[in-house]
């Protein structure tokens, strides 16, 4: 069917409701808007769902919300075999974020999942993504669900898809859910009920404080020094900001519990606002976005503050500035920097006070760090790498259990997630809050701040230093410019960028690692996807990977340099490398 084709449909057809149409008839004569809008159905990826809120099959709302969750209705039905009583019985865990629409996508996927027989738990208000993971393994669910954008702008809204073990589902069952979502291409297949009906049937539950306890027990047997924390929580000063998401009210418990007295809250970033309208223009509540601190550095300025923390709506990200001494000025840290500081204290204070567990492992994504390697390497850790995206390494955990091989210790992405313990089975953001504000007590206790701890991180290890450069590409053809631009990477491959000679070139959609000196290729021993990575000389790399959630085509890329100052100017360097090639 055409794009107009479905336009016509939705605007003509009574299953859409009235408001629906009324917005449709709203852009008749905008050829372009009709095209964006119903080109494409708003694929169910290996991340779920995720797009601009709106009427059309290429939009975020009601109609694609129960769509994709009649698909994953479906999907647990297939794996019931004898008992299908027993999985719909086990049921699906929701939680929601502070986004435009979030509590009432919640319930549209709630009572899509009843009038299928499967029991939705619904948590009462926002939730952190991190609780969700945690919620439904407490639960004994099949399945979860998140209603969130994440970091996205505020016109964005998405879905999140999560296993029984916890984490986002990963290859193979991604693959196998999502063909069950593409089967459903009638609107009309797509079952629904009534609140009323689904509490009165006992598929719709409502849950809360019950789990919040629960996961604030577990979160507290990450603490490996009590001693340090009850020595310097009377002086540290801590600004956080939660930018009007989730993590507002479990961060500030969390630290109140553990007895951190000088908890800073900036005011106008604390309760729930779907716009973000403190967060810069455009908004962007992004931890890696220097304007959504603006209001923080203003408070911890006013307060003379140690750090800044800033979790993004959903709290599974966290964003942090440190106080320098030196510069008396607060000194903004990376994912791959804050990552790096919670990863050493815990390998370093574990190990010392005898606590590491036998067989311990720190798990890295492709496009972190390489200090992540060297710190592993320092305390004897096994190190493994995924591909990007923490499902990947929420799937470790599970194969560590399956396999009684290794014991997760840390794991860490350079988008801003990371996670200790393993209560969650993806990046959590309250427990990072949690580690990173007792590294920072330990720094006070002895006469130094986190930034101080930084550097001694850079002149033990290397200094390391990465960055990104993206694409926008939006559209029908943005996508195939996109694709365009892999193709001649892939067959085409760069021998050099600038001055770094390529060594190997990976290539995760072929499942191959390719020597460039002799041309020996070997697997990559990762799962399929549409990445290359090069590997250049000096420590240095550069990644290729198209956005799974944006109009986007992103370079990763990282160097190692002989100090800051040289670092910065090898990043740079590779940046131009890479848009020269371009």
């Amino acid at each position: 069917m055409s794009y107009h084709s479905q336009y016509t449909y939705w605007l003509t057809d009574p299953y859409f409701d009235q408001a629906t149409r009324d917005e449709l008839t709203a852009i008749a004569n905008d050829e372009k808007e009709i095209e964006d809008r119903f080109y494409k159905e708003l694929e169910f990826g290996t991340g779920g769902l995720r797009g601009v809120i709106g009427a059309g099959t290429n939009r975020m709302n009601a109609y694609t919300v129960r769509k994709a969750t009649q698909g994953l209705a479906n999907y647990i039905i297939s794996q019931g075999g004898d008992d299908v009583q027993k999985i719909k019985a086990k049921g699906v865990a929701i939680a929601y974020d502070s986004r435009r629409m979030s509590p009432q996508f919640a319930d549209e996927a709630a009572l899509c999942l009843a009038a299928n027989g499967i029991k939705a738990y619904v948590f009462d208000a926002l939730r952190p993504t991190p609780e969700l993971s945690f919620a439904l393994r407490k639960l004994g669910c099949i399945a979860g669900i998140v209603i969130t954008a994440s970091h996205n702008p505020p016109e964005y809204n998405g879905y999140k898809a999560y296993w029984e073990d916890g984490a986002q589902m990963a290859y193979p069952r991604d693959e196998e859910v999502i063909a069950e979502v593409r089967k459903v291409t009638d609107y009309n297949d797509v079952k629904t009920m009534s609140l009323d009906r689904a509490i009165q049937a006992g598929l719709y539950r409502i849950i809360g404080c019950e789990i919040d306890n629960a996961y604030m027990i577990e979160l507290k047997k990450q603490i490996i020094n009590h001693d340090v924390i009850a020595k310097t929580a009377e002086q540290l000063k801590i600004v956080y900001t939660p930018f009007n998401g989730a993590g507002n009210i479990p961060v500030r418990r969390i630290l109140s519990e553990l007895g951190f007295k000088n908890v800073y809250v900036v005011p106008e970033q604390e309760h729930p606002d779907p716009d973000f309208t403190t967060l810069g223009t455009p908004a962007y509540p992004n931890p890696e976005d220097p304007k959504a601190f603006t209001l923080a550095l203003k408070l911890a300025k006013e307060v003379k503050a140690d750090i800044i923390l800033a979790t993004d709506p959903d709290a599974d990200r966290l964003g942090i500035y440190a106080y320098d001494k030196k510069s008396d000025d607060f000194i903004p840290f990376t994912g791959n920097m804050s990552g790096m500081l919670i990863a050493e204290y815990i390998l370093r204070e574990r190990r010392g006070n005898g606590t590491m567990p036998p067989n311990p492992a720190l798990v890295s994504t492709i496009v972190t760090t390489n200090m992540a390697a060297q710190i592993a390497k320092d305390y004897e850790v096994k190190f493994i790498e995924v591909l990007t995206g923490f499902k990947y390494i929420g799937e470790q955990i599970k194969l560590f259990e399956q396999n009684n091989s290794y014991n997760y210790v840390f794991g860490l992405e350079e988008s801003y997630g990371c996670l200790a313990g393993t209560h969650a089975r993806d990046k959590d953001a309250i427990v990072a809050v949690m580690c990173l504000c007792e590294m920072a007590a330990y720094c006070m206790a002895n006469d130094k701040t986190a930034w101080d701890q930084m550097l001694e991180l850079y002149e033990k290890y290397g200094y390391y230093k990465e960055t990104q450069y993206a694409i926008t590409l939006k559209g029908i053809d943005g996508s195939h410019e996109i694709q365009k631009i892999m193709d001649k990477l892939r067959q085409d491959p760069p021998k050099e960028f600038g001055d770094l000679k390529v060594l190997r070139l990976r290539d995760y959609e072929n499942d191959t690692i390719t020597d460039m000196t002799t041309g020996e290729t070997a697997p990559s021993g990762l799962p399929k996807s549409n990445v290359l990575y090069f590997d250049l000389t000096n420590d240095s790399w550069c990644c290729a990977r198209p956005s799974g959630t944006e109009p986007k085509i992103k370079f990763y890329m990282g160097v190692k340099g002989s100090s800051l100052a040289d670092a910065e100017v090898r990043v740079e360097r590779l940046t131009d490398a890479v848009k020269e090639h371009l």
